[in-house]
């Protein structure tokens, strides 16, 4: 039997390849709770690394594979994600008790109010753990439901097709990138985390302004 780490990129892939990258970017997508403890950046990347072979080593994952599961879980996974917060997300959040959550939930509604519906679900395809609470925040917000899946289509496919493409590069062009990988994912996380840095700073500075 194979022991798997479902919070360790390279575990899922060595175990279930392709399929685990449909399985894994579905539940980041839009399954709330699940989602927040998923690789979805840390996945898509070295996933396309693997799918790069060199002359000593045969690619270990079909490229067309990959890139047809990725999307597929990207672009269901967000519509399943606004169906269940449009018919019962707005109890669950209200009522929750995972700090986590609502301070996601809390982020997502800025983010829509901050940027509009289209912009926003494009954007926060590429900020971790905005993107598994946005697609549920917007069901329950209220974003209307063509608006919605034109543009976390746009978005699902923009951001699920650019990392593995950028990991098969890498992997095609730099020799011995898997020994790299790991501190390149670190960075990628970290430069895709920076759309919440001002709001959240804003968010701070009115909280400690005294009220008139």
């Amino acid at each position: 039997m194979i022991a798997v780490n479902p919070m360790d990129s390279a575990s899922l892939l060595a175990a279930f390849g392709a399929l685990g990258v449909l399985v894994v970017i579905f539940a980041e997508s839009g399954l709330l709770v699940v989602g927040f403890f998923l690789p979805g950046d840390a996945l898509l990347l070295p996933a396309g690394v693997l799918c790069a072979g060199s002359g000593q080593q045969a690619a270990r994952l079909e490229l067309w594979q990959v890139l047809v599961c990725a999307a597929v879980g990207a672009v269901a996974g967000a519509q399943v994600g606004f169906l269940l917060g449009r018919r019962g997300g707005r109890a669950l959040l209200a009522h929750t008790s995972n700090r986590r959550l609502k301070e996601g939930t809390a982020q997502a509604e800025r983010f829509l109010a901050r940027y509009g519906h289209g912009k926003a679900l494009v954007i926060g395809r590429f900020v971790p753990m905005l993107r598994t609470v946005l697609h549920p925040a917007a069901g329950a917000l209220g974003v209307p439901m063509r608006t919605f899946t034109v543009w976390q289509v746009v978005g699902g496919l923009l951001w699920s097709q650019s990392l593995v493409l950028a990991g098969y590069t890498l992997g095609s062009s730099v020799p011995h990138i898997e020994d790299y990988l790991l501190p390149f994912v670190a960075v990628v996380v970290a430069l895709s985390l920076f759309p919440l840095l001002a709001p959240a700073r804003r968010a701070r500075h009115e909280r400690r302004r005294p009220s008139r």
